[in-house]
């Protein structure tokens, strides 16, 4: 298996690849709200709705998985002479996705979903469709866009959702100028019969689809082989990828030189709606920017894993990626530059967490330090630490400062479960750091009551507020110094002065 670091450094050198996506356009409505009563007229509970929410649905949850990475994204598709055909289009245009192949139907209605919420539970869905094949025009038109938008692409997913965009015309010249250009076609499936999908790089079925395709159930892991060979077989395959739920990925390439299963990467599964599209979105991003199968199936795996946390269809963005593959790594993971902070905070804003910071010298760690840094942690929901690098601390308190280099102060930091990042600042002040990060409170120690807190006034300016904390009295490092025999310069209190 590949290791967190290796795949964090195959994800920061990605380049961003153009992916085609022909496949079926949804609308998904989300209606929410909450049940306290049974109707008086049938044995139906009541939603009193509170909210609704239109989102891209089926193929175009693929695109938006896409363009949440930065791919460069083209859509080709039918939609519906109607509202919602107007509204994918500019549901499209606002995400950055190309409509270009977007083909206009005025025989047939644009699909929409529509979920009836209850907190996290989806009550009911009600599916307006019409789900015939294409065929005369529209399919020519769809035969004409299909190597137009390909050209120039890295990879091409067909997100077969039945709804009757993949005909079998638009499969086969799909494939075949994907052959063509020699690019990955990647087919997330629909049905018993893989056999329509012959020549494509791989299929992306569930477990279910999977034993649909083979006429039998999968009774264990270790059946997962010959299956896969089977699927191969039968559709001409280059891999196969079949999502197992609570069990991860199993994926495999023809003759079985690849071969492998990433362990559920999933911490909470609140909703597994548009997981596949989550899998196959990543999977084209990454073979379509020249990862091989095994990294870009843990890639999509752990963007899997944060997309079922969620309520209802959502995409993962690079930055969130990267985070869940710093978690579990203490140091690694929480010792940051300004960049990966930055991408660290966009995050975190992303997902509507409370950001503190606070700074200081952090020389000779003790138990004020600890009890300050609870304090800081407990007035919001993550916790920056800058850091002076150890010039700008011989600045402050003497050329005997400091005693514990940077990386140890970093380290040591780091290792506390109630700091979520640390950073290092080289100037006398965190007047820099503060900006970059403009936290929603910013701490610093009680004996700053008289005294100017730098970068009070542009916390303040962005909504944000400044709180005193109270020190451990008879804690410092000052004091640890003078026990240990080695004063070596004034060190206020706790060192938590800028």
């Amino acid at each position: 298996m590949i290791d967190a670091n290796r795949l964090k450094d195959l994800l920061e050198a990605q380049r961003a690849p153009r992916v085609v996506i022909i496949g079926d356009l949804i609308v998904d409505r989300y209606i929410s709200g909450d049940v306290s009563r049974i109707s008086p007229e049938a044995p139906i509970p009541v939603l009193a709705a509170r909210s609704s929410e239109l989102r891209l649905g089926g193929a175009g949850n693929v695109a938006a998985n896409l363009r949440a990475m930065a791919a460069e994204v083209v859509m080709v598709g039918v939609v519906g002479d109607d509202s919602h055909g107007v509204l994918l289009r500019e549901l499209f245009e606002a995400d950055g996705i190309g409509t270009g192949g977007v083909i206009l139907d005025s025989s047939r209605p644009t699909i929409e979903k529509t979920r009836m919420m209850s907190g996290v539970q989806q009550m009911l869905r009600v599916d307006w469709e019409d789900t015939r094949p294409i065929e005369t025009d529209v399919l020519s038109l769809m035969l004409e866009a299909i190597p137009r938008e390909m050209d120039g692409a890295d990879a091409v997913v067909l997100s077969d959702y039945g709804k009757g965009t993949l005909a079998q015309p638009v499969i086969d010249l799909a494939i075949a100028e994907a052959r063509a250009r020699s690019i990955p076609i990647l087919v997330d499936p629909k049905g018993a019969d893989f056999a329509r999908y012959a020549g494509a790089t791989l299929v992306t079925p569930n477990r279910k689809e999977a034993e649909l395709a083979l006429g039998r159930e999968l009774s264990g892991l270790g059946d997962l082989p010959k299956a896969a060979d089977e699927l191969i077989e039968a559709a001409s395959l280059a891999q196969v990828v079949i999502t197992l739920g609570g069990d991860g990925i199993y994926f495999r390439a023809r003759g079985g030189g690849v071969d492998g299963r990433i362990p559920t990467q999933a911490r909470a599964v609140f909703d597994v709606t548009g997981a596949g599209d989550t899998v196959v979105a990543h999977l084209a991003f990454h073979l379509g920017s020249g990862l091989e199968l095994e990294a870009a199936v843990t890639l999509a795996n752990h963007a899997a894993g944060i997309v079922v946390a969620k309520l209802g269809t959502h995409s993962v963005t690079r930055p969130e990626l990267l985070e869940r593959l710093r978690e579990g790594q203490p140091l690694e993971g929480k010792v940051l530059n300004a960049g990966a902070l930055s991408a660290r905070l966009e995050g975190w804003r992303r997902d509507g967490k409370r950001v503190v910071f606070t700074n200081g010298c952090f020389d000779v760690l003790h138990a004020g330090h600890v009890s300050y840094l609870r304090f800081a942690r407990s007035r919001g929901d993550v916790l920056v630490v800058g850091v002076n690098d150890d010039a700008s601390v011989s600045r402050l308190k003497g050329p005997t400062r400091p005693v514990n280099p940077l990386e140890d102060r970093l380290a040591l930091l780091g290792a506390l479960e109630v700091v979520d990042a640390v950073v290092h600042f080289a100037e006398d002040t965190p007047k820099a750091l503060v900006e970059l990060v403009s936290p929603d409170v910013l701490v610093k120690g009680e004996d700053y009551s008289d005294k100017p807190v730098v970068g009070r006034e542009w916390v303040e300016s962005h909504g944000g507020q400044v709180i005193l904390a109270p020190l451990l009295e008879g804690r410092s490092s000052t004091g640890i110094l003078e026990r240990a025999g080695g004063d070596q310069g004034a060190d206020r209190d706790a060192g938590f002065e800028a």
